[in-house]
């Protein structure tokens, strides 16, 4: 973006949130035995073949070499399959990837990143932006602190958290100290942040490009940042502006939202699992009653409403109803969303949620009880379409996690 000359940018506070190897997590999530263990999950991988690619590897797994992106024989040859062998010592669990349980997690996430900022952005299932506006910087810490807390309570995974004054910087400051790290890069800090950091480190800057960059004498984002603009355009193009300008901390996107949401959820953990039928009700009340108010807040209309119950250790269960047309209506969103939990009136509970989805943002002139007719209900889920969309990262594979 180009400045008008001598006005400065306002001082913004930019999050970035990256949860730490994110389907790897979710798969210790549902079974806590491989804490610890290398997990590799694979896209287009089955059990017992050799075929696929590694979407990620557990930092346990990529002490072995095995990488993001790289072809599941490749990774077996660096790390053989724990199945196969005699022996455990130098062997890893390798698993397929399970997109509806990863995103039953990114929603829990989701909802914590919906109620710690007015506007976030998602760019991938596992990462997003926070604009935390002209929050005062002595609060940084503490914020993201209180965030993590929040995301590894509610989703029961760690995430990297970096803050800084605008995007790019956030993004790098996330990635310095993984896994479950926390940096905050103050206004005044950028430059010496930055300057040390390799230029591999860049975003954008890929093997071949960190080679030419050395091959011209910089190794640092600090000797980027003090090269010449135009020699660094004329041997990279305008990527290499933004290289020259990402190694100076210079940055003036704004976090936009990827969208309108899909769909909006809240959801609670008990302290203990409990088979308590007035607790479970008291729980889905309370969150109706939160997610109805965010809907409303947003002027979206829900023509879906669901509930999500997670059984131990981690047994994901969610049914839902569609009305015959969108409606604002808390009372109903409440009442729906009791009918639905009725079905696990005896069950033992670990978390609850209701979920309202196939928003409609185009008309707050609706009707409530009127417009309703019975829907569909879903035995096996959502009717819908409308998961949390997260995003994706542009010019990666959608279901390749870099966290």
């Amino acid at each position: 973006m180009e400045r008008l000359p001598g006005v400065e940018p306002p001082e913004r506070v930019v999050c970035h949130v990256d949860v730490d190897c994110f389907y790897a997590a979710c798969e210790r999530l549902r079974e806590p035995a491989l804490g610890g263990e290398p997990v590799v999950v694979g896209m287009g991988y089955e059990p017992g073949e050799s075929h696929g690619a590694v979407a990620t590897a557990s930092y346990e797994a990529r002490d072995y070499g095995v990488e993001s992106a790289m072809a599941i024989s490749e990774a077996l040859e660096l790390l053989p399959r724990r199945a196969d062998a005699d022996d455990p010592a130098d062997t890893g669990i390798y698993r397929p990837v399970d997109m509806a349980f990863y995103e039953s997690v990114a929603e829990d996430v989701q909802a914590v990143l919906d109620a710690a900022a007015e506007t976030v952005r998602n760019v991938s299932v596992d990462e997003a932006y926070l604009d935390l506006g002209d929050r005062p910087w002595d609060e940084a810490a503490a914020f993201g602190r209180r965030l993590k807390d929040d995301i590894e309570q509610a989703a029961g995974v760690t995430a990297s958290v970096g803050v800084a004054p605008n995007m790019t910087t956030a993004k790098l400051a996330s990635d310095a100290d993984k896994p479950d790290g926390l940096v905050v890069v103050r206004p005044s800090e950028v430059r010496s942040f930055l300057a040390p950091m390799e230029v591999a480190d860049l975003h954008g800057v890929g093997p071949v490009t960190a080679r030419e960059l050395r091959s011209m004498g910089l190794e640092t984002a600090g000797d980027v940042a003090a090269a010449d603009e135009v020699a660094l355009v004329d041997a990279f193009g305008e990527r290499g502006r933004d290289i020259h300008a990402q190694a100076r901390g210079e940055d003036d996107r704004e976090v936009e939202p990827t969208g309108r949401p899909k769909s909006l959820s809240g959801e609670s953990a008990f302290v203990e699992a409990t088979d308590d039928s007035a607790e479970k009700r008291q729980k889905v009340r309370a969150l109706a009653e939160e997610v109805a108010d965010r809907a409303a807040a947003k002027g979206a209309l829900y023509r879906t409403i669901g509930v999500k119950i997670v059984e131990p250790p981690f047994d994901v269960n969610t049914r839902a109803r569609s009305l015959s047309g969108p409606v604002d209506d808390p009372d109903l969103a409440e009442a729906v969303a009791l009918e639905l939990l009725e079905e696990f009136a005896d069950a033992t509970v670990r978390k609850l949620g209701v979920r309202l989805s196939n928003l409609s943002f185009a008309d707050r002139d609706q009707a409530s009880l009127d417009v309703w007719a019975d829907g569909d209900e879903s035995a096996d889920g959502d009717d819908d379409d409308g998961r949390e969309d997260l995003g994706s990262r542009p010019g990666q594979a959608d279901l390749t996690d870099f966290g």
